[in-house]
């Protein structure tokens, strides 16, 4: 086991950067998708075992990374073994349902195979694996033979799948029906059997999986008695027919997407007792139909549950306490904001007092607070000017010791280029950076806040796993993750370049950051063409120091790719993007693909200025909100950008779903002026560059339709431009083996075409 601290760890790399590699390799956007992954050994859904003693983790196979198979860390010994052999236990995948390709793709974990998430039970000898469709459970105190029992053997496919708090039952939803499985008995009892058509129990519609990072629709009670679950009706939906587009086929798809003005689904939210199957409770969630069902927790004692309701316009969100024999509620407190209120997952109750964290914008960034369940503010826990910082994926407050009175949370206090884990005191108190300096770091605490895992990586070092004490001391490494000679990233560490930061000025006077990747080989005295690689919208972060490439995305190794085949690649972070406070992140309100785009034509006018630019071949690439501020750019600024790749780019908001859309523009309705400046429709007669327009044709996020209105726009006005459909692929095609490598092909041939190619190679 290695003992090295992580300032020697990145001192050694940064070493191995610099130096000579024997067999060095050109970097090929083949190898960026083939196997092993260049980013080395990467720890996919970590946790600690309950009881401390086991750390577990996803890892995909050596010869095909996006199989993953289930792997533990035995903190005792130092040694990792697998536990679950995915090919091994499910040999052939069943089909996914419609519910189960609908649930991974909004958890953007649809490219992997093989088991893709597991839960502990709170005994700690139990893990249970959704895998092919069915449900095991894996015994680690049972012989090897016996280890894993299957408790499903069903056509249908058992989604959204964990134990019960006391580790009794396992839950899951089947055919849009809650149902319960007694590891006991072995019995299942249907908690509900009305669900189908339009109506399903226990499962998260589509928006609040897309857009509200809820993912579940049902919630036990921490003693094991109670189930909270919603019922959803789509029927006020309207009924949107889209194209799935195959190599081979053509499907109409009707599907029930809630356009931006339009009706939303109607969600019930009920009760019941597991010795009464037959009878349940439904919460009083109000007179008013129209609002989102944002969070649903527990209080610790099982006799009452916390709703966060939403109202519609997003401006208001409601902390409930709802009472589950009556099913009234009342309010405990209300945040309120003139642009719109965030949701988040900081609502911890402290099981010692009665007493819970929260976390608010009230102060114009993102803070902690401690409130008596009876919803009296006792003091405000953070201040300052930096944010308390979940990813919608995971919360930012990691853990509560009650014992002595700290919350851990994640916050970019230090940089806002950086993540660290933070503690502070429930009495109020400095905050105290518990992470090494520099670089990007997540962490993942044990129950009892004794030890943490800390990913970290910076620009130049891929992501190491090591354990730590809660202060911060390293209890050993799980993956060093050097750049060795052993690494698989060692052959291209020559063609390796740097990542330049630095800062440019807003017009309102805001700090906008950049990043820039200089081509191998820079002569200041030559021009170089540059590609922006673009994002840009909401509660995003491209700009920051860590490795640019992960599992699920090869983003940072095609800027690396790009610069190595001779263009300068610029990235720069707009006002409206993430985790900056209220000000910066809500200029975009009611006007979005304004001053987006005023941000990125000054980063790109500064490029203009700098000796070594090209200041007539720049352009611009993104995907999603990227593609759509690829093309506000190119057609608002055509003397600044002489070329554009738009990739599944929204083109007109009004054909956006409700909860995102209406967040940052208010409806239709309200706003048919910042609806009409926004649309991408009424700037197409200002292209003059070039233009690559990508699709995937079964899109059920960005429909195709965005793509296909402005096709026929441009052909109206005779503008020429190139297009690129992908048959039977969703909105994520660059995270996937065979469309990925295909589409970054084409990025890079289409700006070879368009802005000219300098090798930086002799």
């Amino acid at each position: 086991m290695s003992h090295l601290s992580a300032g020697c760890r990145i001192l050694i790399s940064l070493l191995v950067l610099v130096g000579s590699v024997s067999s060095a390799e050109k970097l090929t956007i083949e190898r960026m998708f083939s196997s092993p992954g260049l980013s080395g050994a990467s720890l996919r859904s970590p946790k600690i075992s309950p009881d401390g003693r086991l750390v577990t983790y996803l890892l995909g196979k050596s010869g095909a990374k996006g199989q993953l198979d289930l792997w533990a860390y035995d903190i005792a010994s130092g040694k990792h073994r697998m536990l679950v052999d995915s090919a091994q236990l499910a040999p052939a995948e069943q089909a996914m349902s419609a519910e189960e390709e609908q649930r991974r793709e909004r958890q953007r974990i649809s490219a992997f195979r093989g088991i893709v998430q597991y839960y502990f039970a709170a005994d700690s000898q139990r893990l249970l694996v959704p895998l092919g469709g069915d449900l095991y459970v894996y015994n680690l105190s049972a012989a090897p033979a016996e280890a894993v029992q299957r408790i499903t053997a069903t056509p249908e496919y058992e989604t959204d799948a964990r134990f019960s708090p006391g580790g009794r039952y396992v839950s899951f939803v089947r055919d849009k029906n809650l149902v319960i499985h007694d590891l006991q008995t072995g019995t299942e009892t249907a908690v509900t059997q009305d669900g189908g058509g339009l109506v399903s129990f226990a499962m998260a519609e589509f928006i609040a999986q897309e857009e509200m990072g809820r993912r579940t629709g049902y919630w036990w009670s921490p003693d094991d008695r109670h189930i909270a679950y919603t019922r959803v009706d789509e029927s006020p939906v309207e009924e949107v027919e889209r194209f799935e587009i195959t190599a081979d086929d053509i499907n109409v798809v009707k599907q029930r997407y809630p356009v931006t003005g339009t009706p939303n689904v109607q969600v019930q939210l009920f009760v019941v007792e597991l010795e009464n199957p037959d009878s349940s409770v439904e919460i009083d969630l109000g007179s008013e139909t129209d609002f989102y069902l944002a969070r649903v927790d527990w209080f610790p004692n099982s006799d009452m549950l916390a709703v966060q309701h939403q109202s519609r316009d997003q401006k208001t969100l409601t902390l409930l306490a709802a009472d589950i024999v009556s099913g009234s509620t009342r309010e405990l407190l209300q945040e309120r904001a003139t642009a719109w209120v965030d949701i988040h997952d900081e609502l911890v109750f402290l099981k010692r007092s009665q007493q819970f964290v929260w976390a608010s914008s009230r102060s114009g960034f993102r803070h902690l607070y401690l409130y008596e369940n009876s919803g009296r503010l006792v003091r405000q826990l953070t201040s300052g000017e930096w944010s308390v910082i979940g990813n919608g994926f995971t919360p930012a407050v990691k853990g509560v010791d009650e014992r002595h009175g700290v919350v851990y949370f994640m916050a970019n206090t230090d940089s806002q280029l950086e993540r660290h884990l933070y503690s502070v005191s429930l009495s109020g108190s400095r905050p105290q950076r518990l992470t090494p300096p520099g670089g990007w770091h997540s962490a993942t605490l044990s129950e009892d806040n004794r030890v943490f895992l800390d990913r970290f990586s910076t620009p130049d070092h891929p992501q190491s796993v090591t354990l730590r004490s809660i202060t911060g001391e390293s209890l050993g490494i799980l993956i060093a993750n050097d750049l060795d000679d052993e690494h698989p990233y060692a052959q291209y560490l020559d063609e390796h370049l740097p990542t330049e930061f630095g800062t440019l000025e807003a017009s309102d006077g805001q700090t906008l950051h950049y990043q820039l990747i200089k081509p191998r080989n820079f002569d200041p005295d030559t021009q170089y063409p540059v590609i922006v690689d673009v994002y840009g919208g909401p509660s995003s972060q491209k700009v920051r120091r860590a490795w640019g490439s992960s599992a699920r995305s090869n983003s940072g190794f095609f800027r690396q790719f790009l610069a190595q085949e001779g263009y300068i690649v610029f990235t720069l972070d707009n006002r409206g993007t993430g985790f900056r406070g209220v000000e910066f992140e809500a200029a975009l309100y009611r006007k979005m693909g304004t001053v987006e785009v005023e941000d990125q034509v000054a980063g790109a006018k500064y490029l203009q200025s700098l000796p070594f630019v090209d200041a007539q071949r720049i352009g611009i690439f993104g995907w999603s909100y990227g593609g759509y501020m690829a093309l506000m750019c190119v057609m608002q600024a055509p003397d600044t950008f002489a070329a554009a790749v738009a990739g599944a780019p929204v083109t007109d908001w009004r054909l956006y779903d409700t909860h995102y859309t209406e967040r940052y523009m208010s409806t239709p309705q309200d706003n048919p002026d910042g609806y009409a400046a926004s649309n991408v429709i009424n700037h197409v007669d200002g292209l003059q560059g070039d233009l690559l327009i990508m699709h995937g044709m079964a899109d059920d996020n960005v429909l195709f339709t965005h793509s296909t209105t402005v096709f026929k726009r441009l052909q109206d006005l005779g503008k020429p431009f190139q297009i690129m459909a992908y048959p039977g692929s969703k909105h994520g095609l660059l995270r996937f083996p065979k469309t990925g490598p295909h589409a970054y092909a084409m990025v890079k041939r289409f700006f070879d075409q368009e802005l000219g190619q300098i090798l930086a190679r002799p």
